[in-house]
């Protein structure tokens, strides 16, 4: 019997990183924390950016933590980049997406390409803060006119670790520059808004191989050479649904956490004008698919909520806010307004009141106000995905932190009217285990892998509850507002 081998997957979220092994064998995945550390934002004079070299560190300290592994894969949030110089070194902390500096940008990018024509090339949703919004704010900045390189947030990680550079397709899709069709760049995009894409190292696949771990970079962790580094789908959302443990094609997923990542798996992209207004994206995904979603704000508005509070008690606030009358309140859980830092209990309110709802009184009720809102946003990602797509689903998928969240995942359960599996709740770094592991040959094609995820990691099925007449009118409610 062939013996289970060991892979890093290096995880960075928008709030903390970490490194996990996966142990991979014949029935057998095993997923172990080695090493957590916090992603923590500074805010500087010129703006918002990421501490990257603590970032850097974590990863070096959950390597020496995991020990003796037979590969390294790294995936992260989308769409921030580094900038290096002629001598490879780093210009500057990358901005965080939450910056302001792309404040107004996408009208100046419309007028010169329509968004409609965007779209038809890109098939990507507008977000203020895609990559190519950010370097059309960045063009008249030093840095840019000094850059030699651009790396994507998980490839100057890898860039550091092995020495070697390259672009990974599914976080390359983020950017606004990628043709969903071609699975290439969109060169006449990138043309006609003076994007230079000789900034991008060449384009890797999930499988391929990335390099090795240098010298120093062993001497520090501890590890013996050689280790290779194997792209996976660098993209945490690629990652995620990579690990979802569907066992037919009619699914939705739902990847939680930060964000709510609501759509299909698909074998081609979406690319009419009513996808474009419904505000859905067409992402690359593992093995030619698309992964066809909206972003939706997701848990970000509890996370936030709960920083204001001082940090109490979730659980406790979790049943608390289950005995609160359901959808007195709801929000538009994809409205920008909620996008910042700060103050989001009281932004909360003001959309309330601002729509003639009850103003939540208490923490509870506000917690309820966001579940059931973040809800009410699945339904209508998950309903509108199926129409778009022709696409019918018999279940929805849940993965990833929310999964933890069993007032959401019934919740969203009773909103879509599907049954609702809930699980895995690492599934970005397993899908990032088992790319790697595949790229070894330790398991085989994407169903394969999705079997040994069904077979192996703790599910929980969530029926819907109810009719749907009370999140109909509380959607009708939220439109008409």
């Amino acid at each position: 019997m062939t013996a289970a081998k060991s892979y890093a997957a290096v995880d960075l979220g928008a709030s903390s990183g970490r490194v996990m092994v996966g142990r991979v064998g014949p029935g057998t995945l095993e997923l172990t924390e080695a090493h957590r550390f916090p992603n923590r934002p500074v805010r500087v004079p010129e703006g918002l950016r990421w501490d990257i070299l603590a970032l850097y560190g974590g990863v070096l300290d959950g390597l020496r933590a995991a020990g003796q592994v037979d590969s390294v894969g790294i995936d992260s949030w989308a769409v921030d980049y580094g900038l290096l110089d002629a001598d490879g070194a780093l210009l500057g902390n990358p901005v965080h997406y939450r910056d302001t500096r792309t404040e107004g940008v996408a009208e100046k990018v419309w007028a010169t390409v329509p968004a409609a024509d965007l779209y038809a090339a890109t098939g990507l949703q507008y977000a203020p803060f895609n990559t190519l919004y950010q370097l059309v704010a960045a063009r008249a900045t030093s840095q840019l006119a000094d850059a030699e390189c651009l790396l994507l947030i998980p490839d100057l990680l890898t860039y550091w670790l092995t020495g070697e550079r390259g672009t990974e397709l599914t976080n390359a899709s983020t950017t606004q520059l990628v043709d969903p069709r071609t699975r290439d760049w969109s060169y006449d995009i990138a043309a006609r808004l003076g994007v230079d894409l000789d900034l991008f190292p060449p384009l890797r696949r999930p499988g391929d191989p990335a390099g090795l771990l240098r010298g120093p970079v062993l001497e520090e962790t501890g590890l013996t050479g050689p280790v290779p580094v194997t792209t996976v789908g660098s993209h945490d959302t690629a990652s995620a649904v990579a690990a979802v443990p569907a066992t037919g094609e009619r699914f939705a997923y739902i990847c939680t956490g930060t964000w709510s990542l609501a759509g299909l798996e698909l074998d081609a992209p979406v690319l009419g004008e009513a996808s474009r207004a419904a505000n859905f994206t067409n992402e690359l995904g593992l093995d030619n698919t698309v992964r066809y979603l909206r972003n939706i704000m997701g848990l970000w508005l509890l996370q936030e909520c709960l920083r204001e509070w001082g940090g109490p008690d979730l659980p406790a606030l979790l049943r608390e806010a289950a005995g609160v009358a359901p959808l007195r309140s709801v929000v538009d859980a994809g409205d920008a307004a909620f996008l910042a830092p700060g103050r989001m209990p009281a932004r909360i309110a003001e959309a309330c009141r601002a729509s003639g709802q009850p103003v939540p009184g208490s923490r509870a009720e506000t917690t309820r106000c966001i579940l059931d809102s973040l809800a009410l946003a699945h339904r209508r990602a998950v309903r509108e995905a199926q129409e778009l797509a022709d696409h019918p689903v018999d279940v929805v998928h849940i993965v990833g932190g929310g999964t933890r969240n069993e007032l959401l995942c019934q919740l969203t359960a009773d909103a879509c009217g599907l049954p609702v599996v809930a699980g895995p709740a690492e599934a970005a770094a397993l899908g990032n285990v088992l790319v790697q592991a595949r790229a070894q040959g330790a398991v085989g094609d994407r169903a394969a892998m999705r079997r040994l995820l069904a077979a192996t990691q703790p599910l929980r099925r969530y029926e819907p509850r109810g009719d749907s007449a009370a999140w109909q009118a509380a959607e009708a409610r939220l439109a008409g507002r």
